[in-house]
């Protein structure tokens, strides 16, 4: 790929439920400030990838390192303290909650603070602490790049869902990540929400900075934005490469066409 010391890397982890084998000895370097897509047909382990980066599944077989220090069997929660954030597939929000009260979790979500600090704190609202004011001019400055602006004190449950997932960006933006993990981000959205998030997404990677780990099944968005594409298919790595490269791999299309008789 690049002699560049890669910010995250999978080693050989292989995973299985029972009998079935969900990852087979898959290996990947995640390099800074580029955007890694990770295509495959439907139950080809994506998620299960992704699942094993994040701390919510453990490998029977090998190693996951971020920032040369090995997260393989590092919790969820601590993960997230690191700087690894991640969006779902399925919004995964505080609906009786407002956008704001949203986004500001997410910064509380990456520090240690005992349970009674975070309840004197209330609602974020009246006197506010140092630490406070910093993480609401932050949650503002994300407010403002995904211009939701208008939903700011709406309850999310109220809201479409495309407005819900650029929340839920939003969130994972608030935790301040080194990588971003983006699990179907356009998946229930019109064109023209697409060609929002996308906008989004490339401005979060180029202006501020963020590796992006990017689950996807429309083939556009990743060809158009990807740096780089790594295919699984039943739980194995078939190719890798740059996208004109995974296109045309013959490998590739029989995965997503099946073989020619």
């Amino acid at each position: 790929m690049d002699t560049v010391r890669p910010l995250l890397r999978i080693e050989d982890v292989s995973l299985s439920f029972g009998g079935i084998m969900a990852l087979r000895d898959v290996s990947l370097d995640i390099l800074p400030n580029k955007l890694q897509a990770i295509i495959g047909p439907n139950g080809a382990g994506k998620t299960s990838l992704l699942n094993c980066i994040n701390g919510f599944y453990r490998p029977q077989k090998g190693r996951i390192h971020f920032k040369e220090r090995d997260i393989t069997r590092t919790s969820p929660h601590e993960i997230a303290r690191l700087g690894i954030a991640r969006t779902f597939q399925n919004v995964a929000l505080f609906g009786g909650m407002t956008v704001l009260d949203n986004l500001m979790l997410g910064r509380i979500a990456t520090r240690r603070l005992p349970v009674t600090g975070i309840l004197r704190s209330g609602v974020f609202w009246g006197l506010a602490s140092h630490d406070e004011v910093k993480d609401r001019e932050e949650v503002e400055r994300i407010i403002e790049l995904l211009e939701i602006e208008a939903y700011r004190k709406s309850l999310v449950s109220s809201l479409p869902f495309g407005i819900q997932k650029l929340v839920e960006l939003g969130r994972a933006l608030a935790m301040n990540p080194s990588v971003l993990i983006l699990d179907e981000p356009t998946s229930g959205m019109s064109l023209e929400e697409k060609v929002d998030i996308v906008r989004y997404i490339m401005e979060v990677k180029e202006r501020w900075g963020v590796t992006i780990i990017l689950i996807e099944h429309d083939m556009k968005v990743v060809m158009d934005i990807s740096d780089w594409i790594a295919v699984l298919d039943f739980g194995a790595k078939i190719a890798e490469g740059r996208p004109e490269e995974v296109q045309m791999n013959p490998a590739v299309i029989e995965a997503y066409l099946g073989k020619k008789t």
